[in-house]
């Protein structure tokens, strides 16, 4: 299935949507049609009851390489400024929108910019060897606008996201992975094996105490620790009543693989 003609390609086999952003001649550059692409796969995540963890990734010699600001030069972003580049409602990095199910990140190649920003929306970050990730905006006379500035700083070392966000400057793979960016590297014909295998495993476990995992783990980092707990304990509470944590026990004491329900 192909979302906003060909900028976005999404499809689901097994439980697993597979998002690809589908601009190889640029890149996979942002542009409206992207944004909006992107915002309506991860809407139909959201959604489906078929759907139960997505892989996000980018077709050719990039994962997103950010704004497409050779496309816009000139047009209505110029005259606007550089917020004119992104929909305020399809943001680009889907900071603002919560798919509800986890969402892998398969970083095959360039990865800048609002590309970036996109990735660390991502709940699961992996990356190919050819992987290089940067946010030059600082070098075009702006900051990131979709998240960086906040988010960054709160997922590294605060050091290590200034020295991305001060210089402008592109990490390699291993590089992001010393830094606490991703949290595998691999080769770059393993990336979408590796990524279909993590998004099986996942895919393969009880559906509601994912999806309670899923919102604990977003909702807890804008919380006081006391808070976060007593939100845990209560998800706690509620997922120990259902079918699916009886079935895990009961199938582990038979010695069969458990069979989840989402009940």
């Amino acid at each position: 299935m192909t979302v906003t003609e060909d900028a976005v390609l999404f499809e689901v086999a097994g439980g697993v949507a597979t998002i690809t952003l589908n601009r190889p001649d640029q890149m996979n550059a942002i542009n409206a049609d992207l944004s909006a692409g992107l915002m309506d796969a991860l809407r139909q995540v959201r959604a489906r009851d078929d759907v139960r963890v997505a892989i996000l990734t980018g077709n050719g010699r990039a994962f997103c390489a950010g704004a497409d600001l050779r496309g816009r030069a000139g047009g209505p972003a110029a005259a606007s400024g550089v917020g004119g580049l992104f929909p305020t409602e399809d943001t680009v990095g889907f900071q603002q929108f919560d798919p509800k199910k986890p969402v892998i990140g398969a970083v095959n190649g360039y990865c800048l910019g609002g590309g970036f920003e996109i990735a660390l929306s991502c709940d699961l970050l992996i990356a190919s060897e050819a992987a290089q990730f940067g946010l030059p905006e600082i070098t075009l006379g702006f900051f990131p606008l979709a998240g960086a500035p906040v988010k960054l700083p709160r997922s590294i070392p605060r050091v290590l996201a200034n020295d991305l966000l001060f210089t402008g400057e592109r990490i390699d793979a291993a590089t992001a992975r010393s830094f606490g960016i991703v949290s595998r590297v691999v080769p770059a014909d393993e990336l979408m094996p590796v990524a279909r295998a993590m998004a099986e495993k996942i895919a393969g476990y009880a559906p509601l105490a994912v999806r309670a995992m899923h919102e604990l783990v977003r909702r807890q980092g804008n919380m006081p620790l006391g808070e976060a707990e007593r939100m845990a304990s209560t998800m706690r509470w509620a997922i120990g009543q259902t079918d699916d944590a009886k079935e895990g026990p009961r199938a582990f004491a038979e010695k069969r693989a458990p069979v989840f329900k989402g009940e």
